[in-house]
């Protein structure tokens, strides 16, 4: 087994061995890159298209009502677009999941593998399911992390993996969750299952956070605050506290959702949700340059944001590439 699973499974070694072939995970294998043109768009029998992939787009995806996992793809055409829109009902109890963290969809050779991180209630769980291509789900686990969750609000994970052609492959995977007093929490995930590395006061007026970089050596996150600014953070795998930089000083307070993904070699695309009225806004951010940020809008996106629970679907960690900062 890959040891970026072992590491995630724990006691659910058994029900992952199951969810992911070995064969493709093999470390030091090279294998198609997921968001590239040809590539199959996760859940369909469509494949991305050049012009699709040059315009940039976002595997956004969300719990909805009734619990099911929904993925959407807009896509930064002009005017923006959404090619692919697809659900997975029965992956949860209506109602029951409250927060999410990135979810990872991997081809097999039988449909896809989809696991991360969810909270349900008071609880930390691994999540993850198989879904072959005839819409069948199988292998579903919930694997309890740890309890005392009941007070955080936001949740996401960094898992870093350096490229394949690197002779001494870097793997490493942090979480982050919020609570609801602005301390910002920081785990390392290995074979020792969650290890504390560090706690952050401060973040109290920030209304919701997106990853938009991950090295070797830190994770940048991009902040909107209730006042309205737009902030970069970036946290060094150190000791070191978070650098704290402003991109802009007002008007993003309306976004409740912000979900990021690479663009090109240092860009972000990024997709703004405001809950109030269901809608969603694309731009396109520059390398982190603080207040000289460049930010494009590249328009609203077609379509309902109506999910109670949002996330980013991304691939393995090598090819889920964040050059923002």
């Amino acid at each position: 087994m890959n040891p970026r699973l072992t590491a995630l499974a724990g006691s659910a070694v058994l029900a992952l061995t199951a969810l992911m072939p070995a064969a493709a995970h093999a470390q030091g294998t090279a294998r198609p890159d997921p968001t590239k043109p040809g590539a199959k768009v996760p859940g369909t029998s469509r494949t991305i298209t050049a012009a699709q992939a040059a315009a940039c787009f976002v595997w956004h995806g969300g719990v909805n009502a009734a619990g099911g996992h929904h993925f959407t793809d807009p896509t930064a055409t002009v005017p923006p677009t959404v090619p692919d829109d697809w659900k997975t009902d029965g992956v949860y109890q209506p109602g029951q999941v409250r927060l999410s963290a990135r979810q990872t969809i991997e081809p097999d050779i039988s449909g896809t593998d989809r696991y991360g991180y969810v909270v349900i209630g008071d609880g930390l769980y691994l999540s993850g399911y198989q879904e072959y291509e005839d819409g069948t789900v199988d292998n579903k686990f919930l694997k309890r992390i740890g309890g005392g969750w009941s007070s955080f609000r936001f949740l996401e994970s960094a898992d870093y993996e350096s490229p394949d052609s690197v002779k001494n492959k870097i793997y490493r995977s942090t979480n982050y969750a919020l609570r609801n007093d602005g301390v910002l929490f920081r785990w390392n995930t290995g074979t020792a299952g969650w290890r504390s590395t560090g706690s952050y006061p401060g973040f109290s007026a920030v209304k919701t956070m997106t990853l938009i970089a991950k090295t070797p050596t830190y994770d940048t996150f991009l902040a909107n605050t209730r006042g309205g600014a737009l902030y970069t953070i970036r946290i060094p795998v150190g000791s070191a506290k978070p650098v704290v930089k402003p991109v802009r000083t007002r008007s993003w307070q309306g976004f409740e959702t912000l979900s990021a993904m690479g663009c090109g070699q240092y860009g972000t695309l990024l997709l703004g949700i405001d809950k109030d009225t269901k809608k969603g806004y694309l731009y396109a951010v520059g390398h982190a340059n603080g207040l000289s940020t460049v930010i494009q809008s590249r328009g609203q996106v077609p379509g309902t944001f109506d999910d109670p629970v949002d996330f980013r679907w991304v691939p393995i960690p090598v090819y889920d590439v964040a050059n923002g900062d």
